[in-house]
């Protein structure tokens, strides 16, 4: 068996060297680094693929959320809506931005942003809801864009984890995840489902003014260079992270399906124990893209069984151990523990298996004995 890698960058690069190593070769022949045509290509591409008006690249996904931020013209002290059981990036572009987070807490069965949780939150200074597709699932977004059209608020779609996801909407039509909100936004950090080698991002959007406004602001707010129209950053995409991106791109939908089947194997193999709560799949629609296979563990010892696992050469991971509300750097006094009751609880009991595009049956199969033989004697 071969050895076992919680993300096999190396594995999936072998099966597109060819083409990677040839865009790379002639991304350096032409010395077009910034913004050159690899850049304007996958830009293009990947509208295409989306089926939205707008993408606009940029340096990383932590970038793209704050200039999608910048772009909708929020101001210090309005609050944005956002959930507490997440990666940092999501809370901390908010509070760069001097705007006001407010976490609130998830759907014990998806991990998103619950609801319920979302309406009771929504005050007058609010101004935003940010839905994070958590693990590759979609959020409840038609509900999230109902409350956001009664109460007048922007949804800005955090879609790092969940590029390629479909939402089946309640006609029955499908749309992307990242193009259902005002703007969503995207990371291509290597791990993720389409990943470059390196940083990178982007941001999505059909308003055809807001485009305009996220393209002056990715280039320092130039249009015309040397003349600044807007407050801007630094934040692009270099040629060579486009043209790697541009190799996959092609793969993604595949790249969704491995991890899809992957998903069910693991299910099939876990899912009769009454110790673990395996994820939400949903066998008609794929609108989960399984950025990560997360359990819930009940009555185990989870940070046991990760270092029983890592014995046995498995890696694996805790998303997340801590919740937004109990860092450091965001606690608020504002904040009452029983509005965090499934975070509080999730972080106690999830653990994510290794899942990637190069999982095979073999090692699948012996990760999952390798949980239940832990679980069992426990």
């Amino acid at each position: 068996m071969k050895k076992i890698q919680m993300v096999d960058l190396k594995g999936q690069y072998e099966q597109i060297k060819e083409r990677v190593d040839t865009s790379i070769a002639e991304v350096m022949e032409s010395t077009a680094f910034i913004n050159g045509p690899e850049v304007q290509a996958f830009q293009k591409e990947l509208e295409e693929y989306l089926g939205v008006k707008h993408v606009i690249p940029c340096a990383n996904g932590t970038d793209a959320l704050q200039i999608a931020m910048m772009g909708l013209g929020l101001k210090p002290g309005d609050e944005v809506i956002t959930a507490d059981f997440t990666f940092a990036a999501t809370v901390e572009v908010i509070a760069l931005l001097g705007l006001t987070p407010v976490l609130v807490d998830v759907n014990p069965h998806s991990f998103n942003i619950d609801i319920k949780a979302v309406e009771r939150a929504i005050t007058p200074k609010t101004k935003a809801i940010v839905p994070v597709h958590l693990f590759g699932q979609v959020a409840e977004m038609q509900e999230l864009m109902r409350i956001a059209k009664t109460h007048d608020l922007f949804v800005i779609e955090d879609n790092a984890q969940a590029i390629g996801s479909n939402y089946t909407q309640a006609d029955g039509s499908k749309i992307k995840a990242g193009t259902i909100g005002h703007v969503g936004s995207t990371s291509f950090f290597p791990s993720k489902n389409l990943g470059c080698y390196g940083d990178g991002g982007a941001i999505f959007t059909n308003d055809d003014d807001l485009a305009h406004t996220l393209r002056g602001i990715v280039n320092h707010g130039m249009y015309e260079r040397y003349h600044h129209d807007v407050v801007g950053v630094n934040s692009r995409l270099d040629s060579i992270q486009a043209a790697v991106l541009r190799a996959k791109l092609p793969h993604l939908d595949t790249y969704n399906h491995k991890r899809r089947e992957a998903a069910r194997k693991y299910t099939r193999a876990l899912i009769g124990n009454p110790k673990i709560t395996t994820p939400m799949i949903c066998d008609i629609c794929d609108c989960h893209v399984f950025h990560q296979y997360t359990l819930r563990l009940k009555n185990v010892d989870r940070d046991a069984l990760v270092k029983h696992l890592n014995s046995k050469d498995i890696p694996c991971g805790v998303y997340y151990p801590i919740p937004l509300h109990k860092q450091k750097a965001y606690a608020d006094e504002r904040y009452n523990e029983n509005d965090f009751v499934v975070t509080n609880q999730l972080v106690q009991e999830v653990i994510s298996l290794p899942m990637h595009t190069e999982l095979d049956d073999e090692q699948i199969d012996y990760i999952t004995k390798t949980v239940l033989e832990f679980i069992d004697k426990a």
